[in-house]
């Protein structure tokens, strides 16, 4: 109506005048929230811990490519020694991220193409080498000597866990390397095809890997506190870990670098590797989106175990197995992510690609695990990150005030 109209804008003009006379008085002014929503953050872990009895746990947050949140709650150990942002703690499978990002970087560089044969770089069949677990001293390649399909094995398909091993060589009865399906075909994560690709590096490249990846990826983002083996500078603060009943588990000094998840790292390190992987720093355009991309579609209905039958229809849509990571959609577009687990690890590191935001979850309570959702979610908003793939049939926490 036109009075109505007519009353509206007189009231829009009189709000108008207010906001101008507040704006020359002496009343701070309020900085608009931030695109992430950051504010909430320390109440939201805290809730977190409470409900679950976790009793570490750090966040960091990025925001168009830059970190703008970091923070560490509880205690990294048994004597309740607080949890610092420069705490190191154990990344566990995070590594196998990083491990893609140095590859694909070896990839722009022509050292390495992503479908070019592993036989092609090795001067001997694979199966005649002497394994890499020096502690064993046995060779778990011998089980593939009568199996011609390693020929087909490509850095694509290690990284995208589409070998056809198992997890873990040591989980098969003869304790040996076995292909269970045709390599490229399925998904089926395993640890051994990120090992073994980290072989061909060192074998027919001659590389140290963990040289590479603090010389490409942790010097130049300043991470003095990461590294893919044991640092005995890291002790003085260093997180133990807490398992699922609470019984405190002293951190692992790993001797030997291991692509598929030795890597020790603080959450003020890992939000500036986060930073730089969605930043593309090092690669081109082109070779950065390959890294997240869909190379492989994802039908298992669960991550775990590795070698499950495949449903006769994907229960999850859009889910891919991008290089080290996984990648999916949602409401807000492309993302991806890659956890990390043990008896008393669990990490998160979730990114939504149109905005170059993420956040990285590091705890050193495994009992955090089913607050990471709501954690991701209350920052990030709804990502659409199948969360029942990456855990099961684990319970999930929601927050209540």
């Amino acid at each position: 109506m036109p009075g109505e109209v007519s009353s509206w804008a007189r009231h829009a003009a009189a709000l108008l005048l207010v906001s101008t006379l507040w704006g020359c008085s002496h009343v701070p002014w309020e900085e608009p929230p931030p695109a992430v929503d950051t504010r909430h953050i320390d109440d939201t872990v805290r809730l977190a811990m409470a409900a679950t009895s976790a009793r570490g746990l750090a966040v960091s947050v990025v925001d168009d490519g830059q970190v703008v949140f970091t923070q560490a709650y509880g205690v990294r150990n048994a004597s309740g020694e607080p949890l610092q942002v420069d705490t190191v703690m154990y990344g566990a499978s995070l590594t196998k991220a990083a491990f893609g990002y140095l590859v694909m970087q070896l990839v722009e560089e022509g050292r390495l193409g992503l479908d070019v044969p592993i036989a092609s770089y090795l001067k001997q069949p694979l199966p005649s080498y002497a394994s890499p677990d020096i502690v064993r001293r046995y060779s778990a390649f011998a089980g593939l000597a009568n199996d011609e399909r390693w020929r087909r094995l490509t850095a694509r398909i290690l990284l995208t866990h589409s070998g056809g091993f198992a997890n873990f060589y040591f989980l098969e009865p003869d304790r040996q390397l076995r292909i269970h399906f045709e390599p490229g075909s399925r998904y089926a994560h395993s640890g051994d095809g990120l090992i073994l690709l980290q072989f061909v590096l060192e074998q027919g490249l001659g590389l140290d890997v963990g040289a590479e990846m603090q010389r490409r990826l942790f010097a130049p983002n300043g991470m003095t506190r990461t590294s893919l083996i044991w640092r005995p500078d890291f002790r003085p603060n260093l997180a133990d870990g807490f398992t699922l009943d609470g019984r405190p588990e002293p951190h692992d000094e790993r001797s030997r670098v291991r692509a598929s998840g030795s890597m020790d790292t603080s959450i003020a390190d890992m939000g500036r590797l986060a930073a730089s992987y969605v930043r593309g720093d090092g690669l081109s355009a082109a070779a950065r989106a390959e890294l997240i991309k869909s190379h492989l579609t994802i039908t298992t209905g669960s991550q775990f175990p590795s070698l499950q039958p495949l449903p006769a229809t994907p229960r999850f849509q859009a889910l891919s197995a991008g290089l080290g990571v996984i990648a999916f959609k949602g409401p807000q577009g492309a993302g991806f992510f890659k956890g990390g687990h043990n008896d008393s690890t669990a990490n998160m590191w979730v990114c939504v690609e149109a905005k170059r935001r993420c956040v990285v979850i590091l705890s050193n309570d495994v009992r955090a695990e089913p607050t990471f959702p709501a954690l991701v979610r209350s920052i990030l908003g709804e990502t659409g990150l199948p969360w029942a793939w990456e855990y099961g049939g684990m319970r999930f926490w929601y927050p209540t005030r």
